[in-house]
């Protein structure tokens, strides 16, 4: 026998965008940025859904909405009846950029469906990570917009999911050019080979534990940790303007790597000379360019995913 939710219950949930991989690694690192989609999400009779910014003019606005499913499975999961949701939101994050969009609703989802329970029966954030995990099929996107910070993440033999979160220099900062197109993540994957070479794997092991290094405690190892051995030469085909953005920056001697899966750039900074330097570079390459780049400076999000009881 299901359990009913209640009605009435009004939250405001806001999930930070994310950059996953960070160059070398793929699949295991992530990082929180602090520009947050805005859902405001009411239990009622019946379903409606209001949505600004991205995706307003494409995404459902019924029970097919993916928040709106994924917060009736969560609780379906748990014995309980779905009810109607009154859905409010404002969509900042670009979508289909790299910088994990789908990870921001997943866990957005899995984290108002949670506290939208009876207390008795919420599983809390561990609960909210490995059923997004889940959903993702891997933990890099997931494990920041959860925790926020820079997360390593991994798949346990058992099929779950764990997350370290890794403390970040207080004087790191993100600079992220977003193209005016997208690409889907499974094009993006589409290009990457079966197999690599044991010198590739064995050099792209030592960058990415660098990385750990250089984020935590030596930034000025940022632009040797953040060379990758795995996945971005090989998307480049699928991206030639991002991967050309991206090696002009490195060039310059800046941490630039492909944002996730694309075709989004980020750049790693550690002072404000870096910070101008990255922020000319991507306006001047814009002036050349066929497609449209934007430029954001966003701080790097210290808190996961955020619930407000209002």
């Amino acid at each position: 026998m299901t359990a009913s939710i209640a009605l009435g219950q009004h939250l405001r949930v806001a999930p930070p965008a994310t950059s996953a991989n960070l160059g070398p690694g793929f699949d295991a690192f992530g990082l929180a940025l602090e520009f947050r989609d805005e859902l405001r999400i009411r239990t009622a009779a019946t379903s409606h859904v209001v949505i600004t910014g991205e995706g307003a003019g494409s995404l459902p606005r019924d029970e097919s909405h993916l928040i709106i499913a994924k917060i009736h499975e969560y609780w379906q999961a748990r014995g309980f009846s779905p009810a109607g949701i009154e859905l409010e939101a404002i969509n900042r994050i670009p979508h289909a950029r790299g910088l994990g969009s789908s990870a921001a609703a997943i866990v957005a989802a899995y984290a108002a469906a949670d506290a939208l329970l009876p207390e008795h029966a919420q599983g809390g954030t561990a609960a909210v990570f490995q059923a997004a995990a889940a959903w993702e099929g891997h933990p890099d996107n997931v494990a920041p917009a959860v925790y926020g910070g820079f997360s390593v993440s991994l798949t346990e033999a058992d099929g779950s999911f764990r997350a370290i979160p890794v403390a970040v220099h207080e004087s790191i900062r993100a600079v992220v050019a977003v193209p005016a197109t997208g690409l889907s993540t499974e094009v993006a994957r589409g290009v990457l080979p079966a197999q690599v070479s044991h010198a590739d794997a064995a050099a792209n092991s030592a960058r990415a534990a660098l990385l750990i290094q250089a984020l935590g405690h030596a930034p000025d190892q940022l632009l040797a940790g953040t060379e990758d051995f795995l996945h971005q030469s090989y998307r480049a085909q699928s991206m030639p303007e991002s991967s050309k953005l991206m090696e002009t920056l490195r060039q310059d001697g800046l941490a630039a790597v492909i944002s996730g899966a694309g075709p989004t750039v980020l750049v790693l900074v550690s002072d404000t000379a870096q910070q101008a330097r990255a922020t000319a570079l991507i306006e001047a390459f814009n002036r050349d360019s066929p497609v449209a780049w934007r430029c954001e400076i966003p701080a790097i999000a210290t808190s996961g995913v955020t619930v407000e009881v209002l």
